[in-house]
């Protein structure tokens, strides 16, 4: 510590000077120096008072304003701004006393706020894919259709509907966005890449069959129409003599003539009504009659629009229950065939008890959870015999979606089952049989 400084660090001021006679070298004045503070009277003490100063004390609140009193028409047109809370406070304020004197404003409000609901983006955009359903059943309620689309049509027609309302809403430059398509063969999953333009050249090709069946002209290819006598029967190859026959690749313009066949399809059988309903379409290996093929085509239009909304990001919902229903109804029909053809390729494990045709035999209980749903019992070892809840050997539970991507080949069949119990060799040889349907 240096002589400059006290014991509290504070500076000298030299009264220890003062006191041995030195003289005191006087420091800066302030401005306390100019008075002689020992000659002035100090102030009394202050009295202790519970009034807060001046400044603290808060101001009066304002008079409220009263709510603008305004006339009927103006606050019925304000309605629509109070929905959607864009009102400046008065004119909510009245708005809201005026809606628990006027019922019709009030019930207006409640329309108003329900639309503006609506308005939220945190919701998908896509229609119910029931919709369309309910407003044709609708319509024919109050007018029946003089010429009625069969019930066993109505899948098919539904979700080309839906398809077409798809590509509707893409634009030009999306109809040649990658698609990869994906099936099975054997026990390995295969894949042909596309483009969007290219899928529905191959839906139109396939549909093509059916309308082969039906004795009515389908498109050949750049701009061409006939029976196509000389054409192939499987869908692959069908599908590859379509694109193979274009000069240039497909582009939008493939809507028209693929939309109009649709709508040519459904009239068809319309105006034949149960003349076709048994009526039989081949696809080369295999063949189903009218009925069960127009509702593979409105399974095979629902996975390959779904390939197509997922290639331009678009929403794209599962057919409505009922349809849903009949499409997995579909595939468990087909399920023992496709188990026998897999047996005898030496794919699926060999037959355990043989039993007569019609009689019930060991089976897979093929359990299906959610839209769609219900239980099928699968005969495992002839797909003559009949599948019995009292035979099951084994049980499989799979959501119904989850199911139909399945059988489209879009899931492995070691992946695709969400329960299992029993017989591990039968669900395996269900399963693969299932992804085996699956086909370009």
């Amino acid at each position: 510590m240096s002589g400059d400084d006290d014991a509290n660090g504070r500076e000298d001021d030299g009264r220890e000077d003062d006191v041995r006679g030195a003289p005191r070298i006087p420091g800066p004045r302030a401005a306390a120096d100019d008075f002689d503070l020992g000659a002035l009277p100090l102030p009394a003490a202050p009295r202790p008072t519970t009034t807060e100063p001046e400044s603290a004390v808060a101001p009066p609140d304002p008079p409220t304003a009263p709510a603008p009193v305004l006339p009927h028409r103006v606050l019925k047109a304000l309605l629509g701004a109070w929905a959607l809370a864009a009102c400046s406070a008065e004119e909510t304020e009245a708005v809201e006393a005026h809606l628990t004197e006027c019922a019709a404003c009030a019930e207006e409000a409640l329309r108003l706020r329900d639309a503006v609901g609506l308005l939220q983006t945190d919701r998908s955009l896509d229609l119910d894919p029931s919709l369309r359903s309910r407003v044709i059943d609708a319509c024919l309620s109050r007018r029946p259709a003089d010429i009625p689309v069969p019930d066993w049509a109505a899948p098919y027609d539904a979700e080309t509907a839906r398809l077409d309302a798809l590509l509707r809403d893409i634009g030009g430059s999306e109809w040649h966005a990658p698609v990869r398509l994906k099936w099975f063969e054997g026990e390995q999953g295969v894949n042909r890449k596309t483009t969007v333009a290219g899928v529905i050249g191959h839906l139109m090709a396939v549909d093509g069959l059916v309308g082969t069946a039906l004795g009515i002209d389908v498109p050949l290819g750049d701009g061409v129409t006939g029976r196509g006598a000389d054409w192939p029967l499987s869908p692959a190859a069908r599908t590859e003599r379509y694109w193979s026959a274009a000069r240039r690749p497909p582009t939008r313009a493939i809507r028209e003539p693929w939309r109009e066949q649709s709508h040519t399809l459904i009239r068809t059988v319309s105006f034949a009504g149960r003349r076709v309903a048994e009526l039989s379409v081949s696809y080369g290996d295999f063949a189903l009659p009218m009925h069960d093929s127009l509702l593979d085509r409105a399974f095979e239009t629902w996975v390959h629009g779904g390939d197509i909304a997922d290639a331009v990001d678009y929403p794209y919902e599962a057919p409505s229950p009922a349809h849903l229903n009949r499409m997995i109804d579909l595939a468990a029909r087909l399920l023992p065939a496709a188990l026998a053809e897999r047996r005898r390729s030496g794919l699926a494990g060999p037959a355990h008890h043989l039993v007569t045709a019609g009689s019930p035999g060991r089976s897979l209980h093929l359990e299906i959870e959610g839209s769609g749903g219900g239980d099928w019992y699968i005969p495992l070892d002839s797909p003559a015999a009949v599948g019995s809840p009292a035979h099951a050997v084994a049980q499989v539970a799979l959501d119904g979606v989850e199911f139909c991507r399945l059988v489209a080949g879009h899931v492995p069949p070691v992946e695709a089952a969400a329960g299992q119990e029993g017989d591990r060799e039968a669900i395996r040889d269900v399963l693969s049989a299932a992804a085996s349907l699956s086909r370009l």
